[in-house]
């Protein structure tokens, strides 16, 4: 039964006992009061229930606070003090309704993973065009991929030539040039030109597809996550000693100062205590703190799934960070313009004519050149020309430009090295020089770096499948250790390193937005996906989704879960104060355990007043990383 069904089923016994006792005379069954028989049913099944949870919990290795909501619940039904159970279920149930009421909101924020699977694919039937299901489409089969749709299968092309972004499934910042022969992964994006390809691997066999694949590891991972104890838990053994002395202690003294009572009046002492020792102040802290922690990331524009990833969150020693669409902006700018010795012209003139000739163009690093180039720079183009994933060619000022591969440009040009993206230009058929491009930094990563550092991270690695050289350069920008960068890695080794961060390091916390993200997001201790721009896997894979292209929203989700776990300490030791002072006084046995229950309420109310205080912005520099 789901805990809002149990919450209103023990609503619904109490307002039929109600009208049974205080309308119809309390009528009974054999000496037993319909309405105690009622409320006794449902005591005995939640106490079956979280008798189960704590066996479950117990052989976890840890140490929970159901044994004193069994305890008090038992006892009240044991000295027929059926009000008193009650109360207790209602704040049992209760806690548990609010914390699964935050998570369930949260994940109607979220988007399902498979509605980024592509599902309609045109298939070529004699020359044309059918739409058909993915999953109908058969090896061997011709499909054609349209200029910016996503390839539906993996396959091989058969006809065309084009650049394929696969920026999401293998963190490459600069799409991939594709031509005949070349294989083609379920999941990448076309470039400007139409190609046909033979389906090599058909989407029903998950293992079979690079985008299935990618999902079968989010599963693996999902199935291993890290162990982690509930903040509720880390109270619960001293709690439960204290009380449990406190109650025996109660039991023994009535039993010796009033010798001639019998057992029941001695063991309603100990469940007078039992009572006012419900954990329900533990229990309902947490989730109302949790609630309004979640309810503050709202407003920040990030979305929690549950009040776990908080607690987590707020002592993590570790973060990952994808580099592409993460700490970069996945655009790419100029970074270098390199003349050959002896060049007769400038570099602004090299540039000016390269992105002259580029204008037109759709590429990705066509588009940037342009975009980085002074318009003033940019000249009318004539006989303009395209060779899809070569390069182009026009007149600029009446010079023959080409601008492209160096093969395009100058066939019989010895080979040059470059590190980074390139394009090469000749003028007049005669090598001029490159240009050299690189991903842009996010003009906020190195602040938020920084700021977490000062939020307690000890660890920022990079987790990357780009190239060293280009990770390497992105870090030293960013402020990441050298030691600390991992590139060329595929998402099975994505895993891997998180998996093999020190015990010492943990919790860990990985950042990404792409779909080859997703598996390590689930596998980290918490999973935070860039959702604005970032793949729907990844935002399905993980803890907490920032849904504002806004890295620095990381150090607000760090200092709102440090805050929210700072209220919900502050409130739960304070109620435990408050609750073991209450219990020294029902030592007494002058608390009815009714009135137990009442008091319990008013507790309960503290505790969820001081809660909210979690909705509050947090201030404190050691929370937020900003400098006093």
């Amino acid at each position: 039964m789901k805990n809002q069904w149990k919450f209103f089923t023990i609503l619904g016994i109490g307002v039929v006992a109600a009208i049974l006792d205080f309308l119809c005379g309390a009528p009974k069954i054999g000496g037993w009061p319909i309405s105690g028989i009622l409320i006794d049913i449902f005591g005995i099944f939640m106490a079956i229930t979280m008798l189960r949870e704590m066996i479950e919990t117990l052989e976890s290795g840890r140490w929970g606070v159901d044994i004193l909501a069994i305890i008090a619940v038992v006892s009240t039904m044991i000295v027929g003090d059926y009000w008193a159970a009650w109360m207790i279920l209602i704040m049992l149930t209760g806690g548990e309704s609010l914390e699964d009421y935050a998570t369930s909101q949260a994940d109607k924020e979220l988007r399902s993973l498979l509605k980024n699977s592509p599902r309609i694919a045109d298939k070529l039937v004699n020359g044309k065009i059918e739409e058909v299901k993915v999953d109908e489409l058969k090896i061997g089969d011709i499909v054609l991929i349209k200029p910016g749709s996503q390839v539906p299968v993996d396959g091989k092309i058969i006809k065309g030539n084009s650049s394929f972004d696969q920026s999401s499934l293998t963190g490459e910042s600069v799409p991939v040039d594709k031509k005949v022969g070349d294989d083609l992964m379920s999941g990448s994006i076309n470039g400007d030109a139409a190609v046909e390809m033979k389906v090599t691997k058909v989407t029903k066999v998950a293992k079979d597809s690079e985008y299935q694949s990618i999902v079968a590891l989010v599963k693996s991972s999902e199935a291993k996550p890290a162990k982690f104890v509930k903040m509720a838990d880390r109270y619960a053994v001293p709690f439960t000693i204290i009380s449990l002395i406190i109650g025996i202690a109660a039991m023994i003294t009535s039993a010796v100062t009033n010798p001639a009572l019998g057992w029941q009046a001695h063991f309603l002492r100990f469940a007078q205590v039992m009572v006012v020792a419900s954990p329900c102040p533990l229990l309902i802290a947490a989730p109302v703190a949790m609630v309004s922690g979640m309810s503050s990331m709202s407003r920040s524009h990030i979305i929690v799934k549950s009040g776990t990833t908080l607690e987590k969150l707020s002592r993590t020693l570790t973060f990952a960070f994808d580099k592409t669409g993460t700490l970069t902006e996945n655009q790419l700018v100029i970074d270098q313009v390199v003349l050959p010795e002896n060049s007769s012209i400038s570099k602004e003139e090299l540039q000016s004519l390269a992105a002259s000739v580029e204008q037109q163009s759709s590429h990705v690093i066509a588009t940037s050149l342009v975009k980085g180039t002074n318009k003033n720079l940019i000249k009318p183009v004539t006989n303009l020309k395209e060779a899809t994933a070569k390069g182009v060619s026009g007149e600029v000022d009446g010079k023959l430009v080409k601008v492209g591969k160096l093969s395009y440009v100058d066939p019989d040009h010895e080979k040059i090295t470059v590190q980074s993206t390139a394009v090469f230009v000749s003028i007049d058929n005669k090598f001029a020089g490159y240009i050299t491009f690189q991903d842009q930094i996010r003009k906020n990563t190195p602040e938020t770096i920084a700021r977490l550092r000062r939020q307690g991270v000890k660890q920022i690695m990079m987790l990357t499948g780009d190239r060293r050289s280009v990770a390497d350069k992105v870090a030293k920008e960013a402020g990441i250790k050298e030691s600390e960068v991992h590139a060329d890695l595929l998402p099975a080794q994505k895993i891997q390193a998180i998996r093999d961060v020190k015990p010492d390091l943990r919790p860990v916390a990985m950042v990404g937005d792409g779909v080859n993200d997703a598996p390590s997001l689930m596998a980290a201790d918490v999973g935070i996906a860039m959702g604005a721009k970032g793949a729907t896997a990844a935002s399905e894979s993980a803890d907490a989704v920032i849904m504002v292209n806004d890295i620095s929203k990381v150090n607000d989700a760090v200092a709102i879960s440090k805050h929210t776990m700072k209220v919900a300490h502050v409130d739960i030791i304070t109620a435990i104060c408050i609750v073991i002072l209450i219990e020294l006084i029902a030592f007494t046995g002058i608390i009815p355990a009714f009135w137990g229950a009442i008091l319990q309420e008013v507790v309960d109310l503290i505790t969820i007043l001081l809660a909210l205080l979690a909705k509050t912005k947090p201030t404190n520099p050691k929370q937020t990383g900003l400098e006093k």
